[in-house]
């Protein structure tokens, strides 16, 4: 050893001595051959942990250059990087000439590559497979430029993934072909939600600067376009490794154009994915089998056992012995294990321990003595079983019972140590000297990937252990379970804990599995839990396991699990992203019977003793769900479904592999086909419906009488899974397009049995075909990122449209007829939107489950949308989509005056009612009135309350007598906004036929009769001095005009104790209670006023507390048609118009003061400060300016940031403004919530959601609270 390197190591053994773990890293070193077995024997026999370590080190000092390397490389494996760091500087140069060893100067890049992408260890003992190897590596230089897939495939336990990871340990291989690095998945045998939870958390592994997302994705199709986004950005030209592939459908998820290598037993299972291109088979003569190279998918046939040769290898370097030294009994011995690395390898851990046993433990495995109890497995490995049972009964009794405690598991997961600590109660040291020794008798394996280890059983040795010990399955569950109560007892793991991961995601199934009824209820039912698990990934595990383990929740309620799922359907979206929000606030918006609303209000009274502060919703009961019918024609996901083209059927196809054809109106089942062999992914109606259309999966299409159900026609000519079927539109000729993985698209003539035209060009998968309105040409979209138009007649390519080589293209419906345009989103919802305005216009929830399609009826008046839940649910276009007008409007008001809190409400449209806010009873509601309700309001002095009409009918009560005091019909069209003044004389009205009227509601006159803008007025708002009024429009303009006032008669009208202010009521309330007087509640020292956000028919009760600390409620923010508005105690106002002006106004001359331009968008809404100095305007683009009212000077423009998902802050709109008393916080509404400082800018200190349940509004909020 070079003098450096010897210096270094003497100069830093106290620091190495005191912290190293010897026994991981003298694996590193046995494994890289500088380090003997006797030696490492040697260093066990030391007592202490120290004593061990001095030990090494006296070992490496008397060896050579490559022991100091290797030495260095281990503990950097293992996570000691400060210690590595020490001995840097003396790392030893290696010439260029011995770049055989297996150590040398690239070593540290090639382990710092496959360390930080998870790729597994050397076993114990390894033999190299040069063959094989070599084999591997050259499919993988194959993808050194183009995306493509290497299949890895054989039986299990013949080291494929032994064989993978060794091919990745080269350097150049790394360098040249894959510098963005390997990511490598045990993925295992896994259903949807399994897959989910593993893409989700290398979606996490990969994105942990959160620069993508800071919430993990929703479902499998989120979680493919996440991580096609982070290969792209950031990881280009890196491999994915998929270990042990089970099923082709679990591919989809990863075929992003991307390079994949995949181990599997099954040789078929690439067929699911795409291929650039398709050629014809290959052989390849140096690989043992047959290679079958397919375009851009390699094969690698792994033969079943090992060569004789090698199954020597493997036991003369457990022996320690050369291999024609070994007794005749070895020979013997390999052929009894079938070439199984596995068992070769149990075999030789158990005779390095007894090396005088061979005759024994082969007489052992001839006797096959171990029977098994029931096949688990798909192979049977009678040698497998011996050597397993052997090595287990060789264990001592103590170490037997830690060892079946290992059945618990499940395959392809790797468990913590800190976990196996738990069940044990054992120290971290203590576990780990146990499970060591199960891997040196290669009975587990560990992953040392940074500085926590991770455990984990091969499935073929986790087949054993569940069969051997399933009598006591049930109890080893329940212990696992006990031990973790008695460990976090009330507590919850946190995310900075090791084992968190594992429990969130294992804890329910071990209670499953041990059928701890009780406890998994607890659990399950527990907004802690949904809380803490959300958080960390996402709302679908969770929902999973809510159906997964329905049959034990239900045992004796299925209405609780019901209600727990639908809320966690409902609002999942909110709690899987940051910041996060307060889950007790979204509990206490359910239905009053659900046991989530319980649970929440218990949770929110104690959590008012401690400051906190929350809203609850009174008139729940008057929420309608908007979905016209829900059926459940199907055992699994609804993959597709249709109408009929007269509107009257519904035909629909699944996973379960049938067609279902069902009555539009009522649900009733006219038809059930068991119509394929695999999943049916979509159905059509011809023109005439006469028939129906489906294609699946099994690569057939198939014709069927839609109104009996017979079979008649059946088409084969499609390689792979067809995606797609549609009928052209007319009936002169039926022709029935198709489109499958193989890349084509076909065209079918109903009277032929075989295809009349294939349609040639696309690289890649072809995922949906429609034909043009007038059937001449057919457009088919792939995921080779492009649009293609063919003629129907001559199959030529006409136009192509390059959308982008990286690029999905997602499925979504036009309505017929208008401008609506369906797209069903990721977090169970579907959302309208306007396709003139861009404009999104409705947001239907429901589903519990991902959204797979959505359908226009002909005539569009309904559409239907098709789930993951089993379920198919008919909307109505009208109900649930709004127009802004209706969706702004302003639907109730609140006054809070001394110990008083009235709300007064619109409901049903019809009637409106007076409600006392303390205790939440209806003190007063009107008869039925004969035009629709579209606004209303109340005077500060409780003595008015006045409603606007949707035939342009004004109307004034008094309180008093209940009777109309005033009614006058001003306007041309729909009331949108009407407002009092402070004093209660005027009231201000607004409409959809851009006039503004002043009413002296004591005269009956109108005073004024504005025409402001050129465009719809938007919001209008008065100053505080009562000299100035402002008016906003659609015409991206604002306008302020200003008054002369008698200051005498100003001073003689008094600024009420709290304001009402457009949907925002701003003041220094004493205490808001439920059922309780008024006290103290907004004592919080960064916030100084009390504001509600009030939805289509629902009102609000508040519960008290010391601090505004937590704020949410559910419902979007249902503002004005004019949105906002101050009202000041002399008389002024300010309004908006429909496209973009903002204008202040004087209020007797209606002379312009100023106009305020430079808003892009439609200028929405308008407020003044309480000091008159400014005026904030809004618009739809989630722009705010602060103006200097005087002086007509933009102050501040408050540009819309962007959140989790991609939208403005405020969702596109501001909707509402308005200040705080002091003038020095202004808080702004929209898609979300803000408060923003006037004086200065800073950083958020706290952020709440608003959900949106079942509500015809198209928005959630959120606040954020800025120090000022």
């Amino acid at each position: 050893m070079d003098v450096k390197s010897r210096n270094h190591l003497l100069l830093n053994h106290e620091a190495l001595e005191r912290d190293i773990k010897t026994s991981y890293i003298m694996d590193h070193m046995v494994a890289d051959e500088v380090l003997t077995l006797q030696e490492e024997e040697k260093v066990k026999a030391q007592t202490t942990q120290k004593e061990r370590a001095a030990m090494l080190i006296k070992i490496i000092l008397a060896k050579d250059n490559y022991s100091y390397i290797s030495f260095y490389n281990a503990l950097l494996h293992e996570g000691y990087k400060d210690l590595a760091a020490l001995l840097q500087d003396g790392i030893p140069i290696i010439s260029s000439c011995n770049g055989n060893k297996s150590v040398d100067a690239v070593t540290s890049y090639v382990r710092t590559v496959l360390c930080e992408g998870g790729v597994p260890q050397r076993p114990v003992v390894f033999v190299i497979r040069p063959k094989l190897v070599k084999a591997i590596q050259q499919k993988l230089y194959n993808l050194r430029s183009d995306p493509g897939w290497v299949t890895v495939y054989g039986m299990a336990g013949c080291g494929k993934s032994v064989l993978t990871a060794e091919a990745l340990r080269d350097h150049h291989l790394l360098e040249d072909c894959f510098p963005g690095g390997v990511h490598w998945i045990s993925v295992g045998k896994q259903d949807k939600a399994g897959l989910l939870m593993k893409l989700q958390n290398l979606c996490s592994r990969l994105d942990q600067d959160f620069s993508l997302s800071q919430r993990p994705p929703l479902n499998i199709e989120e979680a493919k376009d996440r991580l096609r986004l982070l290969i792209l950005r950031k990881y280009p030209r890196c491999l994915m490794v998929l270990d042990d592939i089970w099923d082709s459908w679990v591919l989809k998820a990863f075929d992003n154009q991307c390079q994949v290598l995949i181990t599997s037993r099954d040789r078929s299972v690439t067929d699911s994915v795409t291929g650039m291109l398709y050629f014809s088979q290959m052989q390849v003569a140096e690989v043992i089998g047959d290679l079958r190279d397919t375009g851009n998918k390699y094969e690698v046939p792994v033969e079943s056992g090992l060569a004789h040769d090698k199954g020597l290898e493997i036991l003369s370097l457990f022996v320690n012995m050369k291999t024609t030294d070994l007794p005749e009994e070895a020979d013997s011995i390999v052929r009894e294990c079938k070439g199984s690395p596995l068992v070769v390898s149990l075999i030789g851990a158990l005779l390095r321990d007894f090396p005088n046993r061979w005759e024994y433990y082969l007489r052992q495995l001839q006797n096959k003595q171990f029977k098994r109890i029931r096949k688990s497995s798909s192979y049977d490995y009678e040698a497998l079983d011996e050597a397993m049972s052997m090595s287990v009964e060789m264990l001592n009794e103590n170490f037997k019972d830690y060892y079946k405690d290992l059945s618990v598991l499940q395959k392809d997961v790797k468990v913590p140590t800190k976990v196996l600590c738990i069940l044990w109660d054992m120290e971290t040291e203590e576990v780990e000297d146990i499970l060591q020794e199960f891997v040196n008798k290669s009975l587990l394996f560990c992953d040392r990937n940074g500085k926590s280890f991770h455990y984990y059983l091969h499935d073929l040795q986790l087949d054993f252990l569940t069969e051997k010990n399933c009598n006591q399955l049930q109890e080893l569950h329940k212990k696992i379970v006990n031990q973790y109560m008695k460990h976090y007892q009330l507590h919850i793991p946190t995310p900075a804990q090791e084992d968190c991961m594992y429990w969130y995601n294992f804890l329910a199934y071990h209670m499953a599995s041990a059928n701890m009824q009780n406890e998994l209820c607890a659990l399950m039912f527990s907004l802690d839990w949904i809380k803490a698990k959300t958080e960390l990934v996402g709302p679908a595990h969770l929902i999973h396991e809510y159906v997964e383990y329905s049959h034990i929740l239900d045992q004796k309620d299925s209405i609780v699990r019901e209600n727990f799922q639908e809320f966690l359907s409902l609002n999942g979206h909110l709690l899987g992203r940051q910041p996060f929000p307060n889950i007790i606030q979204l509990g206490l918006c359910q239905p009053e019977t659900s046991e989530v609303y319980q649970q929440a209000k218990l949770q929110a009274q104690q959590e008012i003793v401690k400051g906190a502060f929350y809203l609850e919703w009174i008139n729940k009961k008057s929420m309608k769900n908007l979905s016209r019918l829900v059926v459940r024609p199907h055992t699994d996901a609804v993959y597709h479904a249709c109408f009929s083209k007269d509107g009257q059927r519904i035909a629909s196809c699944g996973a379960d592999k049938t067609l279902q054809v069902f009555k539009a109106k009522s649900g009733e089942k006219l038809l059930e086909i068991k119509a394929h062999d695999d999943e049916v992914l979509c159905c059509t109606f011809s023109v005439d419906d006469r028939f129906v259309a489906t294609c699946s999966v099994d690569k057939k299409v198939k014709i069927w009488n839609s109104r009996t159900g017979q079979l008649v026609q059946v088409y084969e000519e499609h390689v792979e899974q067809v995606n797609c079927c549609q009928f052209n539109n007319t009936n002169d000729q039926l022709l029935l397009a198709t489109c499958s993985n193989d890349t084509y698209v076909k065209l079918w003539n109903l009277n032929k049995k075989h295809c009349r035209n294939t349609m040639f060009g696309h690289l890649n998968s072809v995922s949906h075909c429609k034909f043009s309105p007038d059937d001449k040409y057919v457009a088919s979209c792939s995921a080779d990122g492009t649009l293609k138009l063919l003629d129907v007649i001559t199959s030529d390519l006409l136009a192509e449209v390059l959308i982008s080589h990286h690029s999905t293209i997602q499925y979504c419906d036009f309505c017929p007829g208008n401008q609506l345009v369906a797209v069903a989103l990721s977090h169970y919802s579907v959302e309208l939107w306007n396709t003139e305005s861009f404009s999104k216009v409705a947001d239907c929830r429901g589903h519990l489950s991902w959204v797979h399609c959505v359908t226009f009826s002909p005539d569009g008046s309904l559409f239907l949308t098709s789930s993951d839940d089993q379920t198919i649910r008919i909307w109505e276009s009208s109900k649930v989509c709004k127009s802004s007008a209706v969706v702004l409007k302003r639907e109730l008001d609140v006054v809070f005056q001394d110990d008083e809190v009235m709300v007064l409400a619109i409901l049903n449209q019809k009637h409106l009612q007076l409600i006392n806010g303390n205790t939440g009873h209806t003190d007063y509601l009107t008869e039925a009135q004969e035009s629709l309700i579209c606004c209303c309001c109340l005077s500060e002095d409780l003595q008015y309350a006045a409603f606007g009409e949707e035939n342009g009918t004004v109307k004034v009560l008094k309180l008093s007598n209940r009777r109309v005091f005033k009614s006058r019909t001003g306007h041309e069209k729909s009331v949108q906004h009407c407002q009092f003044t402070s004093d209660g004389q005027t009231l201000i009205s607004s409409s959809d036929d851009s006039t503004i009227q002043v009413w002296n509601i004591c005269t009956g006159k109108i005073e004024d009769d504005f025409v402001c803008h050129e465009d719809a007025v938007l919001s209008c708002a008065i100053s505080p001095d009562a000299t100035k009024f402002s008016s906003t429009s659609a015409d991206k303009t604002a306008k302020v005009s200003k008054r002369n006032v008698d200051k005498s008669a100003q001073r003689g009208l008094s600024m009420p104790t709290c304001t009402v202010v457009g949907d925002f009521c701003l003041s220094g309330i004493r205490r808001v209670g439920c059922g309780t007087s008024l006290s103290a509640v907004l004592m919080h020292r960064y916030i100084r006023c009390l504001f509600l956000i009030f939805t289509h028919l629902v009102t609000l009760r508040v519960f008290s507390g010391t601090g505004l600390h937590a704020l949410q409620l559910s419902g979007g923010l249902h503002s004005l048609r004019v949105l906002s508005g101050g009202i000041s105690t002399a008389g002024a106002f300010s309004a908006a118009k429909d496209p973009e002006h903002r204008l202040i106004w004087s209020f007797e001359s209606s002379s312009v003061l100023h106009e305020l331009n430079g808003h892009k968008g439609c200028v929405r809404c308008c407020t003044f400060s309480f000091d008159d100095k400014f005026l904030a305007t809004g618009d739809d683009n989630g722009e705010i300016r602060i103006w200097d009212v005087s002086r007509g000077e933009l102050l501040h423009l408050c540009s819309p940031v962007t959140v989790d998902e991609g939208e403005s802050t405020h969702g596109g709109w501001v909707t509402d403004l308005c200040f705080s008393p002091e003038s020095n916080m202004l808080v702004s509404c929209g898609g979300y919530l803000k408060y923003v400082c006037v004086c200065f800018l800073s950083s958020a200190f706290s952020s709440f959601f608003i959900d949106e349940q079942k509500l015809n509004s198209s928005v959630g909020a959120q606040i954020e609270l800025l120090n000022p």
